[in-house]
């Protein structure tokens, strides 16, 4: 729901009113968990790596796809979404080391082109490459290096714990530029409005990367990351009911297809340079522990 989200807020508020507005108010949220939790702070190099989770998730993602949703529909964005699964794997093996087989490649090829396929035969792309469109890339590229670094630090902080401490970590960057765009434009929005707002903030920007940064640990960042395939089309879908864009029969014909590939990806175990340990990578926990798998 992100991007059907992030179209509806951008409708009425500034849109680095919303990028990182949303990152202050999550970072609130970060504060008060962190707190409860007695989380220990990180490690000098802990610091410095979630600088690159807050580059790519925090501030990058949400600005790009902000400025473009300005102008572009959510459906539309979902054409260039469809690369971030790909982008994730290729980040995963740069950042993470790991080393998916060759069934996973292809699964996640598949994958890649049957949304692709539904997209252009659905008539979601039309004419060529614009600055929105590179405003869209741009996001994807930062988010899956956000994925990718946020997976890896995750086996030692917890899903939890590195989204908190990345929102933390963005807060000189966030908090002036959300004033900034107050001072420049007041913010005023109807229900709707706020309600997106909202939802970016809770949802998209803390809840949701709680499970996430967890799952990307647990199961291997290039192989759960392909997950996302689903994602383009479940944004068509929620486009249609929050926006009363048109969804026919050949959306459900795709999801059903994407999802094929999804269980590929997940039945094809990527190699990782630490698989012999077992992590727990429960928010709790701050420390590697098991023994051999």
């Amino acid at each position: 729901m992100s991007l059907p989200m992030t179209r509806v807020a951008v409708q009425q508020l500034d849109p680095w009113f919303v990028a990182f507005g949303r990152a202050v108010g999550a970072a609130a949220l970060a504060a008060g968990y962190l707190w409860l939790s007695r989380a220990p702070r990180p490690t000098r190099a802990q610091w410095r790596r979630l600088t690159v989770v807050a580059l790519g998730v925090v501030a990058g993602f949400p600005l790009f796809t902000s400025l473009a949703l300005t102008s572009q529909t959510s459906a539309h964005g979902a054409v260039v979404i469809a690369l971030l699964p790909a982008t994730t794997a290729v980040l995963a093996v740069l950042r993470a080391g790991e080393r998916p087989r060759p069934l996973f490649w292809l699964a996640s090829g598949g994958g890649l082109g049957a949304v692709l396929t539904f997209l252009l035969l659905s008539g979601t792309v039309r004419g060529g490459v614009t600055v929105t469109d590179l405003f869209l890339l741009t996001a994807v590229g930062l988010c899956g290096l956000g994925y990718a670094e946020g997976g890896v630090l995750a086996r030692e902080l917890g899903g939890a714990r590195t989204i908190c401490w990345a929102l933390i970590v963005a807060l000189p960057v966030t908090v002036p530029l959300t004033l900034a765009a107050t001072a420049a434009r007041p913010p005023h929005a109807g229900p709707a409005g706020w309600a997106a707002f909202g939802y970016l903030t809770v949802v998209s920007m803390f809840l949701g990367f709680f499970a996430w940064y967890a799952g990307l640990a647990r199961g291997g960042i290039a192989r759960v990351g392909q997950i996302q395939l689903a994602q383009p089309v479940l944004t068509l879908l929620w486009s249609a009911l929050l926006l009363n864009e048109r969804v026919g029969l050949a959306s459900v014909a795709a999801a059903l297809i994407v999802l094929v590939f999804v269980v590929l990806t997940q039945r094809s175990r990527a190699v990782r340079p630490d698989e012999p340990v077992t992590v727990d990578v429960r928010p709790g926990t701050d420390h590697q522990v098991g023994s051999a798998a």
